[in-house]
């Protein structure tokens, strides 16, 4: 029984000795980011994304339907921190657009009579076979971002969260192939109309996205409302979908 305790005091006396090496070896072996060298790194200088759009807080007779999507292009600079250049700020100029559509249903932006937004049911009579509602606004994203291999960010898992600005460009609805209550067409043509008179003139956006390489998956939401407050329902649109980022 002694042999056996004092083989097993030296056996746990070498482990600690050769655990404490590789400790030590793993701390000499540490990298010091505060001197990696990122010339010409391509780290997210544009970025081009396509989601899925839907309405958060819309109320039952606002029928949306369908692949509602949006599109949204950036190109971005990027600051790495000195310190630690895993961690980078990013901020750009970029456009981003939605589009929404509807269930025999018409937004009437145009309508200036009206002193508040109508969403009008038309399932009872004429109707368009596809009727959408476009939004498109200039922005100003910025990110908090994090890259696993800040030199080779293409071949890396890079996290971010952030924010964009967006200034409304425009808001106008397009109907395609107005139909009769029975299905038949009445008249083939396009129509669009264009008013911002609705709908509040700035947004604010939350944003954040995970991505491996050059691929990734993106969400957002918008903390303001779409719809100017007493003309209409608060709306929140809210986007999730693939990013392309690289350059």
């Amino acid at each position: 029984m002694k042999k056996f305790f004092i083989a097993a005091f030296v056996l746990l006396a070498s482990t600690a000795v050769f655990a404490q090496k590789d400790s030590t070896a793993a701390k000499s072996k540490k990298k010091d980011w505060s001197k990696v060298k990122l010339t010409n790194r391509p780290n997210d200088h544009f970025m081009a994304q396509i989601g899925y759009d839907n309405w958060a807080g819309k109320p039952d007779t606002v029928r949306t339907v369908g692949l509602s999507r949006s599109f949204n292009f950036y190109f971005m600079l990027d600051f790495p921190f000195k310190s630690d250049p895993r961690f980078s700020v990013g901020g750009g100029l970029g456009i981003g657009s939605s589009n929404i559509f509807f269930d025999k249903e018409q937004v009437l932006v145009a309508d200036q009579s009206n002193a508040t937004l109508a969403f009008r049911d038309v399932s009872g009579g004429d109707h368009f076979k596809k009727f959408k509602l476009v939004t498109t606004y200039l922005e100003i994203p910025l990110e908090l971002r994090f890259a696993e291999n800040p030199e080779n960010t293409n071949k890396s898992w890079k996290f971010a969260i952030g924010a964009k600005v967006g200034d409304m460009l425009s808001a106008y609805t397009k109907g395609k192939t107005k139909l009769n209550n029975v299905g038949q067409t009445i008249n083939p043509s396009v129509e669009k109309e264009s008013s911002k008179k609705y709908f509040n003139s700035i947004r604010l956006v939350t944003t954040a996205r995970i991505s491996y390489g050059v691929f990734g998956i993106f969400g957002q939401y918008q903390v303001t409302s779409l719809i100017k407050n007493g003309v209409g329902p608060p709306i929140y649109p809210f986007s999730i979908g693939i990013c392309l980022s690289g350059l």
